[in-house]
């Protein structure tokens, strides 16, 4: 936006975050067995970029785990990421008719390019009554819940496919004001409720 000659800049977080209660609201839409909800778990639970998701098939699966390397990375010849298949993941996509060589697939029966699913994906977001949301969105739903949960810097690099901490430490930072932020406010709660019983206590005191 410009005023004259001054552009005017708003700080912005990107993306917006999935909240827990999105999420629900999502899959309470798209009932298991629907490809919208094997879309969102398959990138909830192994963090994939779009355009991995869209490659992401039987193939990759074995013993219990997710391999694939990273499309971002793949001329960088970086190490694979090895997600273990969470339950929830593995009763979804046995649930759920899949393709071949990819999980998703479009109307037409061919795997999606990148931003096709992105596209494809935004208007079932607006169909569960979630405009605000995305895939990209997701991603960092992802990394953000694991990081309130307990992941370290180097968990999350090795799930996300992230070359340095600087990314993860977005996350485990933010998780770790949160939660200094709850011991806080527990000890202020506490400090007060000190307050209010010593009256009460001398008050007694002085009675006997």
């Amino acid at each position: 936006m410009r005023r004259g000659d001054i552009t005017l800049r708003y700080a912005t977080d990107g993306f917006h975050t999935w909240s827990p209660d999105e999420v629900k609201q999502f899959e309470a839409h798209f009932a298991i067995g629907t490809k919208a909800r094997l879309a969102l778990a398959l990138m909830l639970y192994t963090g994939a970029r779009r355009s991995d998701v869209v490659t992401l098939g039987r193939q990759h699966m074995r013993d219990g785990v997710i391999r694939f390397v990273p499309q971002k990375t793949k001329r960088k010849k970086m190490h694979a990421i090895e997600i273990p298949v969470a339950p929830e993941l593995a009763k979804i996509i046995a649930a759920t008719p899949t393709g071949d060589m990819t999980f998703l697939m479009t109307e037409w029966g061919k795997p999606f390019t990148a931003n096709g699913f992105g596209n494809w994906f935004r208007d079932r977001c607006n169909d569960a009554g979630l405009p605000q949301c995305s895939a990209h969105g997701l991603r960092k739903a992802g990394a953000t819940i694991a990081a309130e949960r307990g992941a370290t810097d180097r968990q999350l690099m090795a799930m996300f496919g992230w070359e340095s901490s600087r990314q993860a430490t977005t996350y485990t930072a933010a998780a770790d004001r949160k939660r200094l932020a709850a011991d806080a406010a527990r000890l202020v709660a506490g400090e007060q409720n000190v307050e209010m019983d010593c009256p009460t206590k001398v008050s007694h005191r002085k009675e006997a």
